[in-house]
């Protein structure tokens, strides 16, 4: 483990910066297009039924991504609701400290985050490619600003769920390279270990809103 010394250092040298580009174009594979559909078993679907969430790896070319999948019970519109409201994230996310959108065209969403802990703040800027009417959105770092990770890419995944009326099927992945050592609370927040926390703070959020 790097100390707080050292590790101010090694972000010092790739600090988030809005007028240089990151120091690649991607080093996770990105979706183009639509994220890939999960298919759920009978045992997979009877437990979300029972509230609960269902943690599944998804295969892709070039190898394979977690996914988390829960029930809510509030329709997509107030589901996507959460998910876009972006400057509310400090308020709803944990580790959150700073989030504001800084450009919009068509599709696209661009987003400046700022998560932190222990005293360590980590700037990354977001592109999400958003296409609500199909049920999706994924997401890229923002390559022509640099970020203090090497490289996220993710998804969402909205839509009703057949049997249930009124509840909402959502799902979540994320693929995140920090760089150096980050500590237990953003590790969580940026790796697979918070898939079910951000499925659940979506699910909290949006219940709440329909009460």
């Amino acid at each position: 483990m790097l100390s707080t010394s050292i590790l101010t250092v090694v972000l010092a040298a790739h600090a988030a910066d809005t007028t240089k580009p990151h120091m690649h174009q991607g080093s996770i594979p990105a979706y183009q297009g639509p994220p890939p559909m999960v298919a759920l078993t009978p045992a997979e679907l009877a437990r979300l039924a029972a509230g609960g969430v269902v943690k599944r790896q998804v295969q892709y070319a070039d190898g394979g991504r977690g996914v988390a999948v829960q029930d809510i019970h509030a329709s997509p519109g107030v589901v996507w609701d959460r998910i876009l409201d972006f400057p509310a994230y400090p308020r709803m996310v944990d580790n959150v400290r700073e989030c504001e959108v800084y450009a919009r065209s068509d599709n696209e969403i661009e987003v400046r985050f700022v998560i932190g802990a222990l005293m360590m703040d980590i700037e990354y800027y977001i592109a999400h490619q958003v296409h609500i009417d199909e049920g999706w959105l994924t997401w890229t770092l923002d390559y022509s600003r640099a970020s203090d990770l090497d490289d996220s890419v993710g998804f969402w995944r909205v839509e009703p769920v057949a049997d249930r009326p009124g509840y909402t099927r959502l799902f979540y992945s994320v693929e995140v390279k920090p760089l150096g050592w980050v500590p237990g609370p953003i590790e969580d927040y940026i790796s697979d270990a918070g898939l079910t926390k951000a499925t659940a703070w979506v699910k909290r959020e949006s219940e709440a809103a329909v009460r």
